[in-house]
């Protein structure tokens, strides 16, 4: 009986440290991906500044 209690408990903390690194590769995509789009939009603002027509 110890031995199913230790191992529910051993079981719920790597499920736990599996959630936290989901958790923390998440963050570190979001950033990325955040100053990925960042740049891309500055980019395109310096690029393209007087290419595009306007609409009249």
């Amino acid at each position: 009986m110890l031995l199913k209690i230790i191992g529910a408990i051993i079981v719920v903390w790597v499920a736990f440290a599996v959630l936290g690194l989901v958790f923390k590769v998440l963050g570190v995509l979001l950033v990325a991906a955040a100053v990925v789009t960042v740049g891309a939009i500055g980019y395109s603002a310096i690029k393209g500044g007087s290419n595009r027509k306007q609409i009249r």
